[in-house]
């Protein structure tokens, strides 16, 4: 994350082939994440998932963008 300029707006999924995928990938996770917490409200589940697996769609974000950066391609910035 050192080496990616901070954010100042929205990015939205894109850029490279490898960055798609990236992105398509933290999707996944996030709707992973919600279900997980629909989960936790009827049983007991280990309290560390939630956190790893928000942690893990972060990741899934920042290599994204890292991909994009390698490749010299602009993040996609949403305009609102």
């Amino acid at each position: 994350e050192e080496s990616l300029e901070p954010l100042r707006s929205f990015i939205l999924p894109g850029g490279t082939f490898l960055a798609s995928f990236l992105h398509l990938a933290r999707t996944v996770c996030r709707r992973a994440e919600r279900r997980i917490v629909s989960l936790s409200e009827k049983e007991k589940i280990n309290e560390n998932i939630i956190p790893f697996v928000n942690r893990l769609s972060d990741l899934f974000f920042t290599l994204a963008r890292y991909a994009n950066k390698i490749e010299n391609v602009d993040d996609i910035k949403w305009i609102g």
